[in-house]
């Protein structure tokens, strides 16, 4: 089969379109024939050795661990999946990925994609639907009534977050550029502050949200002055480190690491496949041209959320 792989951390050109022995399902696994495979900045960082006290690929490693796909084989003590059923599901990080024609995932990690989209577009899903869904209700407790300030909401994770929230009965104010200002207005945002026309200080002056969800990498100083939006006891939630270690007026600093869950991916699924959860995919490349892509990454010219095709 063909799968991209990196044979040692380095730049994007170490990323190789070559051949590769097609997985063999252990127990308790599967293996998918690959629909789409889902791209995120963890990868890049996983490539290039920046998270390797964390994550420890065997090498040759194939990247990405967001997956959509059909199972065509099943591993010993396997028995809620069958050959042909549709799945889609968040791989563990250093473990095998999705930027092959064929991948090997745990059963437990998977679920039964969406009916209603591409399945490729499925890979758009998991991790960071996961990550929005885990930041807003397991570490904020976000409720109704509640007014919360996400910012990078023009990002994968932060559409979903949007949604979630505005669904969730919160009043949302957002920040987006231009290119997806009218995507996160429809996903339910009150407010859209153009964060490139205005700087945050000077279009939020004197308001306070009791939740701020930062999905930006922010100097210290940017991430203080963001603190400062946040009102009294209220909660202030960065997926991005280095993230800030001390706090005042009470604010709670929850820093949030998001974390494979198929019931609760089972939940957003049903959530797609109701009208209620949109899927956005900005793009959709071939496998050939990951490397590509994360040239895009490091450069900061990728248009959105990417989905290779094998």
């Amino acid at each position: 089969m063909k799968a991209v792989r990196f044979h040692s951390y380095g730049d994007p050109d170490v990323l190789v379109h070559e051949e590769a022995d097609r997985p063999r399902a252990g127990a308790g696994q599967v293996v998918l024939k690959v629909a789409g495979a889902g791209v995120n900045p963890v990868d890049a960082s996983l490539r290039a050795g920046y998270v390797r006290e964390v994550f420890k690929p065997s090498m040759p490693h194939v990247p990405c661990y967001d997956v959509a796909g059909v199972v065509t084989e099943v591993g010993d003590g396997v028995s809620d999946w069958s050959v042909g059923d549709a799945v889609v599901g968040w791989l563990p990080i250093d473990g095998p990925g999705a930027a092959a024609e064929y991948a090997v995932a745990p059963a437990q990690a998977l679920t039964p994609a969406p009916r209603t989209v591409e399945p490729a577009d499925a890979a758009a899903l998991p991790s960071v639907a996961l990550t929005a869904w885990q930041a807003l209700f397991e570490h904020v407790g976000l409720t109704a009534g509640q007014s919360i300030f996400v910012n990078g909401a023009g990002g994968a994770v932060g559409g979903y977050a949007v949604q979630l929230a505005a669904q969730a009965g919160a009043s949302v104010t957002a920040t987006a550029s231009a290119g997806s200002r009218d995507r996160v207005q429809a996903y339910g945002a009150e407010r859209i502050i153009d964060y490139t026309a205005t700087p945050l200080p000077e279009a939020l002056a004197g308001e306070r949200f009791d939740v701020v969800l930062n999905l930006v990498f922010l100097a210290p100083p940017e991430l203080a002055r963001l603190l400062d939006l946040v009102v009294d006891g209220g909660a202030f939630a960065d997926t991005v480190p280095p993230g800030l270690t001390e706090t005042a007026r009470g604010v709670r600093i929850l820093p949030v690491f998001g974390r494979s869950d198929a019931a609760q991916l089972a939940d957003l699924v049903a959530k797609v496949d109701a009208g209620d959860l949109k899927i956005h995919v900005a793009r959709r490349r071939p496998l050939a041209e990951l490397r590509t892509v994360h040239e895009e990454l490091a450069a900061q010219k990728l248009p959105g959320k990417t989905v290779l095709i094998p």
